[in-house]
């Protein structure tokens, strides 16, 4: 890697760049790319959703347990998640890059590839950013999104009565990230849950549709960010635990481990599932399904009772 441009030091800043701009595509909404001042994007509903995330390594994420092109896949996700919690259509990324010199090009090369890759699956695109030398390799991303002539969905609309629903998986991830902070790494279907998530991106839009009144993206514990919208809503949550199936395989490392599972399935972050609320009346979408109610009062309980496990992350613990 010390060779003449096989990293960051031997190729240069702009020699980077224009290696990882090559290796982008832009959608419909890209009106103008990378190599101006500024890109670019189409509005069309002419407000513009915004949401920011960073990650730093040996914070979250480590270069031994996932590839460049899976950490590229978690930053992008963890952007457009945001961006359709609120009900909107994901556009456009932008990417800033701070990278040791030692860096191999390669890296940050597949890292490109896996945020591209992640923003095409909902038809955005990686539209500019900036890079720079830094010790610690931090890569933060800026997620844009339209809302499609929708109101935004926020956090503080849930009302007493409401059904509390989820789209997608939660708990997988924190396994993940558990098995391999043991040494492990299989479970295989855990361990790529944390390296890779699989996010239901439409289904934010489609809540949005049908009628949501509050959301929220779940990135650092189910019952942390539903604590979120009790506390923005002025009201009380309550999560039914047999909502929750646990899956063989981990069930299988919850008991290898230790641990008990719930406290993954309920506390875990990074799966980037969507949790809202809707009036009883409303149908939930496809692919949202009923995990407790809205009650008048405070705060977040597990059946009727206040959970005495760790609610989720918390960035400065």
């Amino acid at each position: 890697m010390s060779e003449h441009g096989t990293n960051v030091a031997g190729v240069g800043e702009f020699g980077l760049i224009d290696r990882v701009t090559a290796r982008l595509s832009y959608g419909s909404t890209v009106l103008l790319g990378p190599g101006d001042d500024a890109a670019v994007v189409a509005a069309p509903d002419a407000r513009v959703v915004a949401s920011t995330d960073v990650l730093v390594e040996g914070r979250h994420f480590r270069r031994d347990w996932s590839g460049a092109r899976d950490i590229g896949h978690r930053a992008a996700a963890a952007n457009l998640a945001d961006v359709a919690a609120m009900g909107a259509q994901p556009t456009a990324l932008l990417v800033a890059l701070c990278v040791p010199p030692d860096l191999a090009t390669a890296w940050a090369e597949e890292l490109a590839d896996g945020l591209a890759a992640e923003a095409a699956t909902v038809g955005a695109s990686v539209v500019g950013g900036d890079m720079s030398s830094s010790p610690t390799l931090t890569i933060a991303v800026t997620a844009l999104g339209d809302l499609g002539g929708r109101a935004p969905v926020t956090r503080a609309g849930a009302r007493p009565g409401d059904v509390v629903a989820l789209a997608g998986r939660t708990g997988y991830a924190a396994a993940g990230l558990t098995v391999l902070s043991r040494g492990f790494r299989t479970p295989r279907l855990l361990v790529e849950a944390y390296r890779r998530p699989e996010v239901v991106y439409a289904a934010g839009p489609q809540a949005a549709e049908a009628g949501a009144t509050a959301m929220i993206d779940v990135s650092d514990g189910l019952l942390a960010d539903l604590g979120h919208v009790a506390r923005a809503s002025g009201v009380a949550v309550d999560v039914r635990r047999d909502a929750f199936e646990v899956p063989r395989q981990m069930r299988d490392a919850a008991q290898a481990l230790g641990v008990d599972p719930y406290t993954w399935l309920l506390a875990g972050g990074e799966d980037h599932a969507l949790a809202a609320t809707f009036p009883p009346a409303v149908p939930l979408p496809e692919g949202w399904r009923p995990v407790g109610e809205v009650a008048a009062g405070s705060g977040v309980t597990v059946d009727g009772r206040p959970w005495e496990g760790p609610a989720g992350w918390d960035h400065f613990r």
